[in-house]
C-alpha cells in the first residue's frame, strides 16, 4: 500500500466514521504528511505498511531537528497513532507500530476561568437601552448557562429552542447533536431577546437564526470575541478570557457544586471523558485553596 492510497482512505475514515470536522481531518493528515517527508528521507523509503517502532523513534529525533515544543510534538504523534489504529481496524496491518511509542511530557495547561462574581460583573455592564444589549445578554447567559462553544452559539437556531421543556439542541463538532437543559435566567433572556428581534429587517436564509447582527445575518464568531472582550473590559476583569472562558466556567461551576462527571460530559458534548476531566483537575485546586485558606493547620 502505498502513501497516498493509505492517507486517501485515512481521510474517509475520519469523515464517514468519525464524523470529524474539516479543520480536524486537515490536521491529522497533516501530522501523517510530516512522517511521509521523514520516510523520503529514508533508503529505501519504506510504504507505510512497512513502517516500523524503529522508524518512528527516528522520526520522533526527526521532528527535533525543527525545534517543535513538547506540546506540538505530543499532537503529532496523536496524529500518527490514530493513523496506525485505522491500519490495525482497515487490515492493513497486523501491529500497531506507535503502540509503543512515548509521548513527551506536556504539562497540562489549565483553562482560564471566571469566577460567579466576575460573571455577573460582566452582565452588569451590559446596556439594555441599546440595540445590542438584549441580544448580548442572552449570548453570555447561554454560553454560561450551557457551555456551548463559539461555533454552536452562532449556529444556534430558535427552533433548537425548547423553552417549556428547558432545553436547547446543539448541534456541535461534527455535525453532532445533543441536547442541553438551560436554566430559567437563560432562557428568560433569549425570550426578552427574540422580542427585541422581531423588529430586525432579516435577510433571507437567516430567519430561523437566533443571534443576528444589527443588518439582519448571522453573527461571526469574531464578533462574538469582541462582544466578550469588550464586556470583560469594561468589567474590569484582569484576565484574557474568551467566548470559551465560558464553556470552562460552566463546566468547573458544575464540578465544584458536585456535578457527576459523565453528566458534564454529556453536556460538553465531549467524546471522551478524558477531555472532560481537566475540570477535576480544577476542582482539586479549589479544594487545595479552600483547605490552605481555610482549614485550622494550615
Amino acid at each position: 500500500m502505498n502513501w497516498q492510497y493509505a492517507i486517501q482512505e485515512f481521510k474517509s475514515y475520519l469523515r464517514l466514521e468519525k464524523s470529524l470536522s474539516t479543520h480536524s481531518v486537515d490536521a491529522y493528515v497533516g501530522d501523517i504528511y510530516k512522517l511521509v517527508s521523514f520516510a523520503q528521507t529514508l533508503e529505501p523509503p519504506p510504504e507505510p505498511d512497512k513502517i516500523n517502532i524503529s522508524h518512528l523513534r527516528r522520526f520522533i529525533e526527526w521532528l527535533d531537528g525543527f525545534y517543535l515544543n513538547n506540546r506540538t510534538q505530543a499532537r503529532i504523534i496523536s496524529g500518527i497513532r490514530a493513523f496506525f489504529r485505522f491500519m490495525v481496524l482497515n487490515d492493513t496491518i497486523d501491529n500497531d507500530p506507535s503502540a509503543l511509542l512515548e509521548m513527551p511530557k506536556t504539562g497540562r495547561k489549565l483553562p482560564e476561568v471566571l469566577s460567579v462574581e466576575e460573571i455577573n460583573a460582566i452582565l452588569s455592564v451590559i446596556d439594555l437601552s441599546i440595540v445590542t444589549g438584549r441580544r448580548n445578554k442572552a449570548i453570555i447567559e447561554t454560553m454560561y448557562g450551557g457551555g456551548l462553544r463559539v461555533s454552536e452559539i452562532v449556529n444556534l437556531c430558535i427552533s433548537d429552542i425548547f423553552f417549556v421543556e428547558g432545553f436547547i439542541r446543539v448541534t456541535g463538532k461534527g455535525d453532532k447533536q445533543r441536547i442541553v437543559p438551560l436554566g430559567n435566567r437563560a432562557l428568560r433572556e433569549i425570550e426578552l431577546y427574540i422580542q427585541d428581534r422581531r423588529h430586525l429587517s432579516v435577510i433571507k436564509g437567516h430567519e430561523d437564526v437566533l443571534f443576528l447582527n444589527r443588518s439582519g445575518r448571522r453573527l461571526t464568531r469574531v464578533m462574538v470575541f469582541t462582544i466578550v472582550r469588550q464586556l470583560a473590559e469594561r468589567a474590569s476583569i484582569d484576565k484574557v478570557i474568551s467566548p470559551h472562558t465560558f464553556r470552562h466556567s460552566f463546566a468547573t461551576h458544575l464540578i465544584e457544586g458536585g456535578a457527576d462527571l459523565r453528566a458534564v460530559q454529556e453536556m460538553l458534548g465531549h467524546e471522551s471523558i478524558i477531555t472532560t476531566e481537566v475540570y477535576t483537575h480544577l476542582d482539586r485546586e479549589y479544594l487545595r485553596d479552600a483547605i490552605i485558606r481555610f482549614h485550622p493547620r494550615s
